[in-house]
């Protein structure tokens, strides 16, 4: 897992030393370490949750969105291109993504790409990332209730 998050998303995640857990619940297959729920299961493939984005940066694979895009995101949204004001230009279509907001490059959620990086800081309208899961839905319910 620690390996997979590394190479899709740069993000640093070490293991050594840490209690490192998986379960199931709600549909999901979660990845832990030290009880700070950092990845699960989605269409096959393993994705980062917003609390392992948070825990562990990652520095590639991003999607940035204007404020006007967040209270839609946070609603489940996909994001559409509009709302889009960069992103990574190494992201191919089908990639696994992940969102985060301007102002402070806080994530918002994760998601597929529907288009290439560049595609998406071009394009003006049209879907550019299926959300998969975002800051304030089950998958985000289930990691507060670890805390």
């Amino acid at each position: 897992m620690a390996a997979a998050l590394l190479a899709l998303f740069g993000a640093s995640v070490r293991f050594e030393g840490k209690l490192v857990e998986a379960g199931d619940d709600q549909g999901f297959r979660i990845y832990f370490i030290d009880g700070v729920p950092v990845a699960f299961a989605s269409e096959g493939r393993v994705m980062p949750t917003v609390r392992g984005l948070l825990a562990f940066p990652a520095t590639s694979r991003f999607v940035t969105v204007d404020k006007g895009a967040i209270d839609f995101i946070l609603r489940g949204a996909d994001v559409m291109a509009a709302g889009i004001v960069g992103a990574d230009a190494a992201i191919a279509a089908g990639d696994a993504v992940w969102v985060r907001e301007e102002a402070h490059l806080r994530p918002l959620a994760v998601g597929v790409a529907l288009m290439t990086g560049p595609e998406m800081a071009a394009a003006e309208r049209g879907r550019a990332v299926k959300s998969v899961h975002h800051l304030r839905d089950k998958l985000w319910d289930l990691t507060q209730e670890s805390e």
